[in-house]
């Protein structure tokens, strides 16, 4: 996530709201469809493919290791996007971080399995889901964030909404593309040459956002958006320490939702249980739907009686849904759709929390910094920690997280 100062002032362009609203939902769309793609592999093909000489709880374990390395990346991506966009501009920057983010992705696709090459498939896996990593947080653009400045008044929650619509739908689209690869193709099929398809896919779904992306860079979205600026880091760090810390924990609730409701069930069905991947896949693809609702309520709800009241809400609730981790067992359903419906809940609403706790002249750097932390500490390890709560002490203990 890079944060760093905006320098293509001398293109300045109107564009209308829904020209806005429009080219951020694709782009969120893209973001975490390719984020998807991969979460869901490293459950059902990752541990198979690459870690085979090892028992398949201890093999899906490392292949939530190698996943969460994409998470450590992005601070990292933000100091190299800040002397990249020195030298090519922010618009130079977002493209080179999205061919990266796309080349690293169809690389992954045409990786072979350690039955081919040995250690060096879960070498290079790893390296290039760090690469990954990078790609993903230099792509981050702040437009998010103009789109909530210039919101009307009263509606600012309802705005700052419409880029969370991104998990949920790209998540669906991703689930979607596996559950008629999994359900068409022989096992056998599916492990050799299936699972490749989805990650050609990013690359091809990357390329058609690019542009409407580059166009937005240097728009005016009227209101009172200004584009957005960076700070020396070692100054947000100085004067910023409270809101980068409430900004960074409040959302927690979300970030964890996002892996323990997707990548979690998956890897539990396979391991522990007889039901099928399909049927894992058809259910998620249901409480995606529903969270795409439930991401539109928590906007309206946020302008109704604020936004904190929502993610309070969202986190109380959270404590009730982890008594139905269990059902996981035999009614998968019971889970995988109130965590959907909580997910979209408080989702909705994490990235609308953040901007207004930073003063001005911090504001940009200052949630880059918190959203990056935020999956780190929410996101990255949970369906490892989740994986080896179970394998240590049962199902329910997953909940713990």
């Amino acid at each position: 996530m890079a944060d760093t100062h905006y320098d293509d002032s001398h293109d300045v362009h109107e564009v209308t709201i829904d020209e806005v609203v429009t080219t951020v939902i694709m782009a969120r769309v893209t973001d975490f469809f390719g984020f998807f793609v991969y979460a869901i592999a490293s459950a059902v093909v990752f541990p198979t493919l690459f870690f085979p000489n090892y028992a398949p709880v201890t093999a899906t374990l490392l292949s939530f290791g190698v996943f969460s390395l994409a998470f450590i990346a992005r601070p990292i991506a933000s100091l190299i996007g800040r002397s990249l966009q020195k030298k090519v501009g922010r618009g130079g920057k977002i493209v080179i971080a999205l061919m990266v983010l796309g080349t690293s992705t169809v690389a992954i696709g045409l990786l072979p399995g350690y039955e081919s090459i040995g250690w060096w498939a879960p070498a290079l896996l790893a390296a290039l889901r760090f690469v990954q990593g990078l790609g993903l947080g230099g792509a981050w653009d702040g437009i998010t964030m103009q789109l909530q400045s210039a919101a009307p008044d009263g509606r600012r929650g309802f705005y700052g909404m419409i880029p969370q619509l991104g998990g949920p739908i790209g998540f669906c689209v991703a689930a979607a593309l596996f559950y008629v690869m999994h359900g068409f193709l022989t096992e056998e099929e599916f492990m050799n040459f299936g699972w490749r398809f989805a990650f050609f896919a990013v690359m091809a779904v990357n390329v058609v956002s690019l542009f409407a992306r580059i166009r937005l860079l240097s728009a005016d979205f009227g209101g009172d958006s200004l584009p957005p600026q960076s700070a020396p880091l070692s100054e947000v760090f100085s004067f910023q320490k409270k809101p980068i810390l409430i900004s960074t924990f409040m959302p927690l609730a979300a970030y964890s939702l996002f892996h323990m409701v997707t990548v979690f069930p998956l890897a539990y069905a396979m391991l522990y249980t007889d039901i099928s991947i399909s049927e894992i896949l058809l259910w998620q693809m249901t409480g995606g739907t529903i969270g795409v609702f439930t991401v539109f309520f928590s906007g309206w709800l946020s302008d109704k009686i604020g936004r904190p009241k929502v993610l309070m809400l969202g986190a109380l609730m959270t404590i009730g849904l982890c008594f139905t981790i269990t059902s996981l067992d035999s009614q998968p359903w019971v889970f995988i759709l109130a965590g959907f419906a909580l997910l979209g809940l408080t989702h909705g609403s994490s990235s609308a929390i953040a901007p207004a706790r930073f003063l001005p002249q911090y504001r940009y750097s200052g949630v880059a910094m918190s959203t990056n932390l935020s999956w780190i500490f929410g996101a990255a390890f949970a369906p490892l920690i989740g994986l080896a709560l179970t394998a240590a002490f049962g199902l329910w203990s997953a909940s713990l997280y």
